[in-house]
């Protein structure tokens, strides 16, 4: 198949085309597909998406209009696809459900880590030669009450790591999985704001969870809370949690994804000014970090991502793709 990859940066061609071994006719493209790009995609069967590129109606009409019948994206999350405009143009999306939830996991942890010991405010004392300690304490995480707010795999993997910390896990999921239930367990949405010292989100961005993070969930929280965020970016109200961090409600923020990233991360603009007020602020705190949408870069990840994504090329062109991959509206 010919296949158009958008937003494709050095890592993807290398392991897309490590894993492709010619199969199929690779054309990557390092800008994000949207609107004013959709012209691009001329005589191409499938396109290859990741997080940011845009597939609204005029995308999906245009790409329908060009020949495109798969989107296949890298990735887990599809929130940036109308998906009634796809099945109305007969274009099949699939994605990639799961690559390597330890990776995601893992990254949420150095966020929590990070924040409570201060390594990033350490780090930029010591390359200054100051090596006071005010200001840099933290906390023991043993004994501490950790949220975990979507039990799939990645929630999973993050609450046994935790656990290994010595801390009470407690989780919130309309789906409750019996392997959480093994590490943690489950308790009502007041609880769970009200009873964590940590909470870390890890569940889908679909309408419910919208903003699930706005005045009304940090109000029922403890005073002081650490909260993290490793899926998506609009699952948190970024102006309600500013007015937070600035009472002290949130003690710590620690965000791996931004609501309004799209034509942010990703990219260098280190000789730029940030014309995001709103992002410019979050990151005036000194209880803020921030990462660019890298939770889930790591070697095993990207392979993992790279031989899904293959597959499901493979399948689409011989009409076996595993439904558990297409993404249904």
């Amino acid at each position: 198949m010919r296949v158009a990859v958008f937003s494709a940066k050095p890592y993807d061609k290398e392991y897309l085309a490590a894993h492709n071994r010619a199969r199929h006719e690779l054309t990557f493209f390092a800008p994000q597909l949207n609107e004013d790009t959709a012209p691009m995609v001329k005589k191409f069967d499938a396109v290859c998406c990741f997080v940011n590129d845009i597939l609204n109606e005029k995308v999906i009409k245009r790409l329908a209009k060009s020949g495109v019948k798969l989107v296949a994206l890298r990735c887990a999350g599809y929130n940036n696809i109308d998906l009634e405009a796809a099945k109305k143009a007969n274009i099949v999306v699939c994605r990639v459900p799961e690559y390597s939830p330890y990776t995601v996991a893992e990254h949420a942890v150095a966020l929590i880590m990070n924040l409570n010991r201060n390594i990033h405010r350490a780090f930029n004392r010591i390359r200054e030669n100051d090596y006071s300690l005010m200001g840099l304490e933290g906390f023991e995480l043993h004994g501490k009450t950790v949220g975990v707010l979507g039990t799939g795999a990645i929630g999973v993997a993050f609450a046994n790591i935790m656990r290994g910390f010595g801390c009470q896990v407690i989780g919130y999921d309309p789906k409750e999985n019996k392997t959480f239930a093994r590490v943690g367990h489950y308790v009502g949405l007041e609880d769970f704001w009200s009873h964590s010292d940590i909470i870390s989100l890890h569940c889908p961005l679909i309408p419910p969870t919208y903003h699930i993070i706005n005045d009304e969930s940090i109000a029922a929280m403890k005073s002081g809370v650490m909260l993290i965020n490793t899926s998506r970016g609009g699952l948190v109200d970024t102006k309600a949690v500013i007015e937070a961090l600035k009472v002290g409600k949130i003690g710590y923020l620690g965000l791996d994804v931004y609501e309004e990233e799209a034509g942010l991360f990703f990219e260098d603009y280190s000789n730029r000014v940030i014309t995001d007020d709103i992002f410019a602020r979050l990151l005036t705190f000194p209880n803020v970090v921030v990462t660019g949408h890298q939770a889930f870069f790591s070697k095993e990840a990207l392979a993992a991502i790279a031989i899904t994504t293959i597959n499901n090329i493979d399948a689409f062109a011989k009409g076996t793709l595993d439904q558990s991959h297409v993404v249904s509206v």
